[in-house]
């Protein structure tokens, strides 16, 4: 599919889409085809490839990060803030993983078509 395409579908723009299949594509999620009939393919099947696999591709960032200038070391609150809390939110990170792990891009697909009542293989808006 073309990046133009995936762009429209989305409601955003074709440099914003590239750059996320270039990451996909350095994860070895997606290929790339010049030429007519060309644009971003998977390079598996969608049954193989989980939204974890997607998600750790395009985010390079945790899901629950702190602040990069830490907190005031000579507050007692300040000092024991992110010990205390850290553990909850390493717990949730664990949940949406463990969630990601769970469905793939097949699911996802079956589930578009499902609500939009149509058919996969698509051919587009």
């Amino acid at each position: 599919m073309r990046s133009e395409d995936l762009a429209f579908s989305v409601n955003t723009n074709a440099t914003f889409i590239r750059s996320l299949l270039s990451r996909l594509q350095e994860a070895g999620l997606t290929t790339s085809q010049m030429g007519t009939g060309g644009g971003a393919l998977l390079a598996k099947p969608a049954e193989k490839i989980r939204l974890l696999d997607v998600y750790r591709a395009v985010e390079d960032s945790e899901v629950f990060a702190f602040h990069r200038q830490g907190p005031n070391e000579s507050c007692v609150v300040g000092k024991n803030i992110q010990a205390a809390i850290r553990p909850s939110l390493d717990r949730a990170t664990e949940a949406l993983e463990r969630q990601l792990a769970s469905v793939t891009v097949a699911h996802v697909a079956q589930e578009v078509a499902r609500l939009g009542k149509f058919t996969i293989p698509w051919k587009g808006c």
